[in-house]
C-alpha cells in the first residue's frame, strides 16, 4: 500500500525528537523540546508560544505556556549542537535520493514593528521587496537534486545595535558578537561547515554576496567551488585582455610588482562584455520543469579574469566563468554569475548549477508559512535563535520523511493529531479579548 508508513509518522517523529534531544544537555528539556517541535508541525495558523500551548495542552494552557516560553527564551541549550544533530540525521536520508550538489547562501527578513526586538532596523526585507523595519538572518542550506535543508542560521546585527551597549545588553546579545557584514557572517558559516564531515557542494549565492570580492576570495581559500551572482557593474578582463605588466625596473629600490594603471587599458563591466558578444554567442537552455512549463532562457558564457582593484594585486586572478542570462525581448542581460567551476563544464551544467539556488526560496517559504519561522514574539537573541533552531529541527523531520516518499506522496503534516482548544479560549491581544477589557 503506497501510504502504509504514514500512520506511524507520530511514532517516528517522537523517535526523531528523542534522538535530537540528546544534544540539549539536560533530561528535563526533552519534553518541552518534543512539545515545541510538535506544535510547529500542527496545522494551525499561528506558531507562537501561547497558541501552541493551547493546542498542545487544552486543559493546562498556562502551565504549558510557561514551560514552552522558558524552554525557548531562557534555557541555555546550544543551538549549534541541535543543528548538528539535525544535520547528522537528515542529510543521510536526503542523500538516499541523490548526492549533495550545493551549499546555498542567502538571508531572509522578518518584518517587525517597534525597535526593541533584537537586531531590528530599517533595512532591505526580501519578504516585502523593499526597505522596511525588519530583522534579517543569514543562512546556509545544503541541497541535493530533490531536497534542501538549512544547516546554519544567524541573526545579522546592524552597526547601530552593536554600538548601543544598553540595547544589546537588554536583548542579551553575547559579548563576543561584533559587527559583521552579511557576507562575513556567511563566510564564517561556510568555514565552520568545512570543518564537519558534510559532503562539499558548490557554493551558490545571489549578488548580495557574490559581488563582494572578499567573499569570493574567501570561498576560494576554503577550496570550494562556487557560482555566485554579481551586479552588471562588476569589472572583468575579457578573453585576450589582461593588466599591463609592471614598469621596467630602474635599478633603484625594490623591483616593481604591481601592474601599470592606464585610462585606456582597464577592465570592462560585465554588462559591456555581454553586449560586445555576437548574437550567436547566446543560446536557449532549459534548466528544470516549472509549475506550468519548462523553464528556459538565453545564456552565454566566457572565460574571464576578475578585474576588481587589479592595480593593487601583484598576482593574476584565476581564470573563471562569466555566465550571462539575456532573455529574449529584454533590452539588456538580466543576470550575471562568476564561477570557478572546471573549464571543461558544459554550459547546460553551468546553468543548471546556477539555477539550483531557487531551492532556498522553497525552504524560506515553507519555514515561514508552514512551520512558523517568523512567528516568534520575543525580543532576545537567545529566543530568536532557539525558535529558529526548533523550526529547522521540525522542518528537518519533514525533509527526512519526504525523502522516503515520491514527490506526489501524502501531506505529512496532516498526519499529526490536532487537539481541541478549550471552548471560548482567546489568545492574549485578540480583538474579542481586548473588547472584554
Amino acid at each position: 500500500m503506497e501510504n502504509a508508513p504514514l500512520p506511524n509518522i507520530e511514532a517516528r517523529f517522537h523517535a526523531y525528537a528523542e534522538k535530537l534531544s540528546t544534544a540539549l544537555g539536560h533530561a528535563d528539556r526533552v519534553e518541552p523540546f518534543q512539545a515545541y517541535c510538535t506544535g510547529l508541525l500542527l496545522p494551525v495558523e499561528r506558531k507562537s508560544v501561547e497558541p501552541m500551548a493551547a493546542q498542545l495542552a487544552p486543559g493546562q494552557v498556562s502551565a504549558k505556556h510557561q514551560s514552552l516560553h522558558h524552554f525557548v527564551a531562557k534555557a541555555s541549550w546550544r543551538d549549534d549542537a541541535v543543528m548538528r544533530a539535525v544535520r547528522d540525521y537528515v542529510l543521510p536520508k536526503m542523500q538516499g535520493q541523490g548526492p549533495i550538489l550545493a551549499w546555498i547562501v542567502d538571508d531572509t527578513g522578518f518584518p517587525k514593528k517597534g525597535k526593541h526586538s533584537v537586531g531590528v532596523a530599517r533595512q532591505y526585507c526580501g519578504q516585502l521587496g523593499k526597505q522596511d523595519n525588519c530583522q534579517c538572518a543569514v543562512t546556509v542550506s545544503v541541497a541535493t537534486p530533490h531536497a534542501s535543508l538549512p544547516v546554519a542560521y544567524r541573526l545579522y546585527v546592524p552597526q547601530e545595535w552593536v554600538a548601543d551597549r544598553v540595547r544589546r545588553t537588554r536583548a542579551g546579545i553575547p559579548e563576543e558578537v561584533a559587527f559583521q557584514t552579511k557576507p562575513e557572517i556567511a563566510l564564517e558559516q561556510l568555514r565552520t561547515l568545512t570543518k564537519t564531515d558534510t559532503p562539499k557542494g558548490v557554493v551558490l549565492a545571489d549578488a548580495g554576496y557574490g559581488n563582494d570580492s572578499e567573499f569570493r576570495r574567501g570561498v576560494r581559500h576554503l577550496n570550494l567551488s562556487y557560482v555566485l551572482g554579481i551586479q552588471k557593474s562588476t569589472k572583468v578582463w575579457p578573453p585576450g585582455t589582461e593588466p599591463l605588466p609592471p614598469p621596467e625596473y630602474s635599478g633603484c629600490g625594490r623591483p616593481p610588482k604591481l601592474p601599470r594603471r592606464s585610462l585606456q587599458h582597464t577592465p570592462v563591466s560585465v554588462l559591456k562584455a555581454a553586449q560586445d558578444l555576437p548574437h550567436n554567442a547566446y543560446r536557449t537552455i532549459a534548466w528544470r520543469e516549472g509549475t506550468n512549463k519548462i523553464l528556459s532562457s538565453r545564456f552565454a558564457a566566457m572565460r574571464v579574469h576578475e578585474g576588481h582593484r587589479y592595480y593593487w594585486r601583484s598576482d593574476r586572478p584565476p581564470e573563471e566563468w562569466l555566465l550571462i542570462e539575456w532573455p529574449e525581448g529584454e533590452p539588456e542581460p538580466t543576470k550575471y554569475w562568476l564561477s570557478n567551476l572546471d573549464a571543461a563544464i558544459s554550459r547546460e551544467d553551468l546553468v543548471a548549477t546556477a539555477k539550483l539556488r531557487w531551492r532556498i526560496e522553497r525552504d524560506y517559504q515553507e519555514l515561514k508559512q508552514e512551520i512558523g519561522l517568523g512567528h516568534f514574539e520575543g525580543r532576545g537573541w537567545r529566543g530568536f535563535h532557539h525558535h529558529a533552531t526548533l523550526c529547522i529541527a521540525a522542518y528537518g523531520f519533514l525533509v527526512a520523511e519526504r525523502s522516503s516518499f515520491p514527490p506526489s506522496g501524502p501531506d505529512i503534516r496532516s498526519a499529526f493529531t490536532l487537539p481541541q482548544i478549550p471552548e471560548g479560549w482567546k489568545p492574549r491581544g485578540s480583538a474579542d479579548q481586548a473588547g472584554a477589557t
